[in-house]
């Protein structure tokens, strides 16, 4: 099994979301990779087509010498996790789904993206920071952790908005990749915040319950940013996968899952 995490972020921020988990990884003794998506950080711009933000990914990994690697995406790096997982399979030994879907937009959620999208590109990302903070933290976090509320906003505002508008209209025309899960025959770990409003627990039921080899685990007083919200209960979550997998080496992709399970 390889020892090296790939982790994909959530829109609208960038890689730096996921330095608690790369500290957490790394002191396990794994390689860790949180690269900036196309248009987020330092990321160049890319064509808003989350098969292009796969291949960018991919390419990140060519650049660290990553052949194959266990990936992690919450949010909109799930979506972009699928597109990994189609273009390049054999590159996948393992997948954490958090905070996230298989499913598509409905057509009011793709006529809401093209809206913000056009007022993020004539407006800038001010008013999308006041709109999506309180549904991207969850009720916990925004009663008794006021520094994360600032520091999600800051990043908010400090995003590319062409980088944000592309992002939408990627995830907009996003596939079903409700069929995809049952290709995924790896390790499957899925984490939800306990007050997630966007992707709820019933939603990270559904997804787990599509992939042949996973398990669920609802991170308590968390929203959509489960890692940031309650990072100890993530890591630990992810840890314990991890350490699951590095003994699960010598075995199947199903007895390690199912060991994973039982803890």
């Amino acid at each position: 099994m390889s020892r090296s995490m790939v982790f994909i972020h959530a829109f609208p921020l960038d890689g730096g979301m996921w330095s608690a988990q790369v500290e957490a990884l790394r002191a396990l003794g794994w390689s860790a990779l949180a690269p900036d998506l196309p248009g987020f950080g330092r990321a160049p711009l890319v064509e808003p087509d989350l098969r292009a933000y796969a291949r960018a990914v991919l390419a990140e990994c060519d650049r660290h010498g990553i052949e194959r690697a266990v990936f992690a995406g919450l949010s909109m790096g799930g979506y972009v996790l699928f597109r990994v997982v189609d273009l390049a399979p054999e590159r996948v030994a393992a997948v954490v789904l958090a905070d996230t879907r298989a499913v598509p937009d409905s057509e009011d959620g793709k006529v809401r993206r093209t809206r913000l999208a056009e007022r993020v590109r004539a407006e800038g990302t001010r008013f999308l920071a006041d709109e999506i903070l309180p549904v991207l933290l969850g009720e916990t976090t925004c009663r008794i952790r006021p520094d994360l509320s600032t520091r999600v906003r800051e990043k908010v505002l400090a995003a590319n908005p062409e980088g944000v508008a592309r992002a939408l209209l990627a995830m907009r025309d996003r596939p079903d990749s409700t069929e995809l899960l049952r290709s995924i025959r790896v390790p499957a770990l899925v984490l939800v915040g306990e007050e997630d409003v966007l992707t709820p627990p019933e939603e990270a039921k559904a997804l787990a319950s599509g992939l042949p080899e996973a398990q669920l685990q609802v991170i308590p007083d968390a929203g959509h940013l489960s890692n940031l919200e309650n990072p100890e209960a993530f890591n630990r979550a992810l840890a314990d996968f991890a350490t699951v997998l590095h003994r699960g080496s010598g075995r199947s992709a199903h007895e390690t899952a199912r060991e994973t399970r039982a803890r």
